[in-house]
């Protein structure tokens, strides 16, 4: 081995070649299983679905702010609870500097799937491909794929800065309670990250999207809407709590108790 060259201990004994290295095989898994899910929820959000009759069960005619309605959501937010696992997971053995690393790089991947998603809507149709749907109740696929994949920019803009402003949010509240208990009580920085986190993107997204944007919702209704989400995105917080002590397990088994202990001892002190 030359002077420049370096040997480094790897779980399991596998090697030294670096992709053989377990941590860093396990960021990048972490890593692309949260970006994949934030580019879906954002390119999905733009079906809106009724949740009461998804289940089958009566409207509950929410009343909030004076509005009145129906549990509806858009199609991401089928996903988003799988962002905030992945999120705290990442701070849990990764630190800051893991989370602001695929935060930044998601909403880049984000943005480039929406620039091509506009580059695609602009070229001519094929003639024959328009009308291709039409036995399946679409008569126009070109209107049908621009209105899917053509979302507003107010709501492109609205989604990208309450998603990076929750991010950051989200990091620093998970350290900031992290500095407080040590390493117990994972489940108190996982939930209450994402408290404070999503509070600030569910009312951010929809504001930019739909108080800034052409259709100017009055502040009742938004703020109606922005709290029917925030507490669905609670409600699906707790309902992960026992997925992040099975990935806690998991990721101390693959990786071994050792190297996942001083990998959540970097963490905390990034």
């Amino acid at each position: 081995m030359s002077a420049g060259e370096s040997s480094i201990p790897f779980a399991g004994g596998e090697g030294t070649r670096t992709l053989q290295d377990r941590s860093l095989r396990l960021f990048i898994v972490l890593s692309a299983f949260f970006c994949v899910n934030a580019a879906l929820a954002e390119f999905i959000g733009v079906k809106i679905f009724a949740l009461e009759d998804t289940l089958g069960i009566a409207p509950l005619q929410w009343n909030l702010f004076g509005q009145t309605g129906s549990l509806n959501f858009t199609a991401g937010t089928l996903l988003w609870p799988v962002v905030f696992l992945m999120t705290d997971v990442i701070n849990e053995f990764f630190g800051r500097r893991g989370v602001r690393l695929i935060s930044w790089l998601a909403a880049i991947l984000i943005a480039y799937g929406f620039v091509f998603a506009f580059a695609a809507i602009a070229l001519a149709p094929a003639g024959w491909w328009v009308k291709a749907a039409q036995a399946q109740g679409v008569p126009d696929y070109q209107a049908a794929f621009a209105a899917i994949f053509g979302q507003g920019m107010w709501s492109i803009g609205g989604s990208l800065v309450a998603f990076m402003l929750g991010q950051l949010i989200d990091v620093a509240v998970f350290h900031r309670i992290r500095s407080a208990t040590g390493d117990k009580h994972i489940w108190l920085r996982a939930t209450g990250s994402t408290a404070v986190s999503q509070l600030v993107d569910s009312f951010v997204v929809l504001y930019i999207a739909f108080v800034l944007g052409p259709q100017h919702w009055p502040i009742p209704q938004f703020l109606a809407i922005s709290t029917v989400n925030y507490g669905y995105k609670m409600l699906a917080a707790f309902a992960m709590i026992p997925l992040i002590y099975l990935l806690r397990v998991w990721i101390h088994s693959y990786l071994g108790h050792a190297r996942a202990k001083q990998l959540r001892d970097e963490a905390a002190a990034d």
